[in-house]
């Protein structure tokens, strides 16, 4: 027997021998789709959708060869909102509503009201305030279902999204707060950063353009925290935004052109092109 033959079969069986008894169970292609699941969430945070897609659609794969019920729906879930992101909505419903159709069949509860919740946010994407109050005592119904700080956290922030459509933004920052709660809590700084973002727009929306520009400072702060380049150029474009609806205009253009500088080196030269332009709007 070769000498690499000989010392593979040693610790074939020196693991063998020594490991602890097999529970029977195999879950290399679950965890393989977990962290695909991971990354994918994390890019499309990032503003990175079609690479974020692609993680996605390895995930979901992974959860059908599974079966696992509970992956195919989480994994449908955040596969369908990046879809919804690209502008492919017809996809993305169908998305959710397998989501939810699979949630109903394990009888889980809270994994169905997450599935509903994300439908809701849909509708109020599309169609805004006309649906707005609807949403927003949908969500509210459901949130008591879910025990998951995550799942809460972003009930949370589609209840502060149907508030800012119903012109409510005292009671949509205090919505997003909750949600903020959660993210510091839990140290992710990149969604506690777009907490800070949403709250600078319901606070420019209200005309408190001192209180938006702390905001998108804090969001600019944590964004650098964790080099979340797709953050940071938004938090400067929206600074442009706020500076200039305050009358401030080299303020808002000297926001504008970092924004701009942002997205040129992150290869996104549309996006900066359109940011340049708002300068001279």
């Amino acid at each position: 027997m070769k000498v690499y033959q000989l010392l593979a079969f040693l610790l074939v069986f020196s693991a063998c021998s020594s490991s602890p008894r097999n529970s029977g169970e195999i879950n290399d292609m679950r965890r393989r789709a977990e962290t695909q699941l991971d990354q994918g969430n994390r890019q499309a945070d990032r503003g990175s959708l079609d690479f974020a897609l692609h993680l996605l659609d390895e995930a979901f794969r992974l959860s059908v060869v599974t079966d696992d019920p509970g992956l195919l729906v989480r994994t449908g879930l955040s596969r369908s909102n990046v879809l919804f992101s690209l502008g492919r909505s017809d996809e993305a419903l169908a998305g959710w509503n397998g989501a939810l159709a699979e949630a109903a069949r394990t009888g889980n509860r809270e994994l169905e009201a997450v599935c509903r919740i994300h439908l809701s946010r849909g509708r109020l994407l599309v169609s805004g305030s006309a649906v707005a109050q609807t949403v927003r005592d949908e969500v509210s119904r459901d949130l008591p279902l879910i025990s998951d700080r995550q799942y809460s956290a972003f009930a949370w922030t589609v209840i502060a999204l149907a508030e800012r459509e119903l012109g409510r933004y005292t009671e949509a920052e205090a919505a997003i707060n909750r949600s903020l709660e959660v993210h510091m809590r839990d140290r992710n700084l990149e969604l506690a950063a777009f907490n800070w973002f949403m709250i600078a727009s319901f606070r420019s929306l209200s005309g408190n353009f001192s209180g938006a520009r702390g905001a998108l400072e804090t969001a600019i702060n944590y964004d650098r925290r964790v080099e979340n380049s797709w953050g940071l150029a938004n938090n400067w474009r929206a600074l442009g935004d706020v500076e200039k609806r305050a009358g401030n205009r080299e303020a808002s253009r000297d926001a504008y052109l970092r924004a701009a500088a942002i997205f040129q080196a992150m290869d996104l030269e549309d996006i900066a092109e359109e940011t340049l332009a708002r300068i001279s709007d």
